[in-house]
């Protein structure tokens, strides 16, 4: 029986057999926001940029005639402010390797090939869906601002800690910068400690330093190595916006502006609990700008849930929808009545604990290029090549994509959150 030939094509050919058809269902549980949102291809995008029409503002050329009856002049339109907003993808690559000998022992078979392969790949997916769930909350933003500087390590504050960031995060490369982006130096993460929120680091940048009050100028940011300045827009920066975004201006238009909503007076000494009435305040913030009879799903940081728990008698939703999933205390959400319509509050570990984030998530789409993929754009059926100077293959993940709304003004921001 002759052999089987470990060459790129056979690889090729045994990865797209294998993973063409179940690379989603491996992509990990947890990404409960890239889950949400659907991916739009380029169908809307002419050259390199997707383009909405946005309405701003309403109709204001009336004409008041009274009860007289006359032939009354009439004033001249004046057409609503109309704009067009525009969002272009932010490309990732994630780059891992195979040794010859790994890849060739396991194309006898398509088992074998499964046997040697599924770990890498869905370590590689699940890497990458971390990177994109903590953008599509915090792109632009930093993953984390600092409280404290030890020797060699830092304290991430309280309420910019979300656990599923740094879950795992041994030997990722970071930046450390100002509020202003001045950049400090880059480190590696040597431990995580998940109950103290101690970032201990190879070294500490020189000049790094921190605040308990993440808004506090002297509190430092974290980032992802090389995002600053290459990321899309999370829903933070989406929600928190003042001035231009998606080629649109929120200091000329009102509707283009997010709802903050301040739970506590500060992030540290004065922060208070969640609760639903504050969620149903972000509700009727949204409503002002339009936001109709339509579920929204309320985003919150796990350690919220208990807290959320004990108003939920009240509010629970008794009808022939009723499901032990949504219901059971301790399950996968609640869902309960407020002006808007149905709540749906749903824990995440990549929001932080002092934030939660009220979203109407059928105005949110991830629009761009090419969804994640292994295959490289223009080298379809292509997974796998040589390297150069190295016994082994490389296959990469690749992803052109951003998160965008045209209608900002129905999205909320819960800050000032007591850590439960």
């Amino acid at each position: 029986m002759s052999q089987a030939v470990n060459t790129v094509d056979t690889l090729n050919g045994q990865f797209k057999e294998v993973y063409a058809d179940k690379i989603r269902d491996l992509v990990p549980d947890g990404v409960k926001l890239f889950n949400m949102v659907d991916f739009n291809s380029a169908d809307k995008q002419p050259g390199n940029y997707y383009h909405a029409p946005v309405i701003l503002g309403l109709e204001q050329g009336v004409t008041y005639g009274g009860a007289a009856g006359d032939a009354f002049l009439l004033n001249s339109a004046v057409a609503s402010a109309n704009a067009d907003a525009q969002v272009r993808g932010c490309e990732m690559v994630l780059v891992s390797a195979i040794s010859v000998g790994a890849a060739a022992r396991s194309v006898s078979s398509k088992n074998a090939f499964i046997q040697e392969t599924k770990q890498l790949v869905q370590n590689m997916l699940k890497s990458m869906h971390i990177r994109l769930e903590s953008q599509l909350f915090y792109g632009q933003m930093g993953i984390a601002k600092i409280a404290s500087v030890g020797v060699d390590s830092v304290t991430v504050c309280a309420a910019e800690w979300a656990p599923g960031i740094w879950a795992g995060a041994k030997n990722m490369i970071v930046e450390i910068r100002s509020q202003a982006g001045t950049l400090r130096g880059t480190a590696t993460v040597a431990n995580v400690n998940l109950d103290t929120l101690v970032i201990t680091l190879d070294m500490v940048p020189a000049g790094t330093s921190g605040n308990a009050d993440p808004n506090n100028s002297a509190s430092d940011v974290i980032w992802y190595k090389g995002a600053y300045g290459k990321e899309f827009a999370g829903l933070q920066k989406i929600i928190t916006n003042t001035g231009s975004l998606f080629n649109i201006d929120a200091a000329q238009y009102d509707l283009w502006k997010g709802n903050v909503i301040d739970v506590g007076s500060d992030a540290t000494t004065n922060a208070a609990f969640i609760s639903f009435e504050k969620l149903e305040e972000a509700c009727a913030k949204a409503m002002e700008k339009g936001l109709m009879e339509e579920e929204v799903t309320a985003m919150v940081h796990p350690k919220q849930w208990n807290k959320l728990m004990t108003d939920l008698a009240a509010k629970r939703m008794y009808d022939s929808s009723y499901s032990e999933k949504e219901m059971k205390q301790g399950s996968k959400s609640i869902k309960f009545y407020g002006q808007t319509g149905v709540i749906e509050v749903v824990s995440s570990l990549f929001v932080k604990q002092g934030y939660a984030f009220v979203v109407p998530t059928k105005e949110l789409s991830r629009v761009g290029s090419t969804e994640v993929t292994f295959e490289q754009p223009g080298m379809e059926g292509k997974f796998f090549r040589l390297l150069d100077s190295k016994n082994g293959y490389e296959l990469r993940l690749y992803t052109d994509q951003a998160l965008f709304t045209s209608a900002p003004g129905l999205f909320s921001l819960l800050r000032f959150i007591k850590v439960a």
